[in-house]
């Protein structure tokens, strides 16, 4: 299966979960809503362009607002996650080997740790700034904290689920032009 053929799957298959099965589950606690929808972004490419990057994250998300009756409110935090994505890579990995030799963020491309990190802070900002939208208030701190860290909790918790469950090969770049 091609890159693109691969990616187009993926993109339907992460909003007919999130859509169909993760929203119909009765919120788990006050804090906890799963969300695994975002993972299409971080799976992306590694050579992709930053302006694809972000085309893609928004009509990703608004997708997933269509969905969820929510105008906007994915489409954003998509959009920030996929504008600090390459930053972020950039900072964790070795441009000489990881970028030149895979094609796409994974455990094996990139090892526990900087996986490990590239999820968590992505996942940490996309939560954060969906929370922040959906009160337009911090209100209680506290509570704000909680559900954020709650969320992000049960999110990583299904993002390694889903890596351990579903595999993925690691495809090797080629030297073809």
């Amino acid at each position: 299966m091609t890159g693109l053929v691969k990616n187009i799957v993926r993109f339907f298959l992460f909003l007919l979960l999130q859509a169909f099965v993760l929203n119909k589950i009765p919120p788990l606690h006050q804090f906890i809503v799963p969300y695994l929808y975002f993972l299409f972004i971080l799976w992306l490419p590694f050579n992709i362009s930053r302006t694809a990057l972000m085309v893609i994250a928004v009509l990703f998300g608004l997708c997933m607002d269509l969905f969820t009756n929510t105008p906007g409110l994915h489409a954003a935090p998509c959009l920030l996650i996929a504008y600090l994505r390459p930053f972020l890579l950039n900072l964790l990995l070795p441009q000489e080997t990881t970028e030149l030799s895979y094609v796409e963020p994974s455990l094996k491309s990139m090892g526990w740790a900087p996986y490990f990190v590239y999820v968590l802070i992505l996942t940490f900002m996309h939560h954060a700034y969906l929370v922040l939208l959906e009160w337009l208030q911090f209100g209680n701190f506290l509570y704000f904290l909680g559900k954020v860290t709650g969320t992000t909790a049960i999110s990583i918790m299904l993002i390694f689920l889903t890596e351990m469950l579903f595999y993925r090969k690691a495809r090797f770049r080629t030297n073809i032009a």
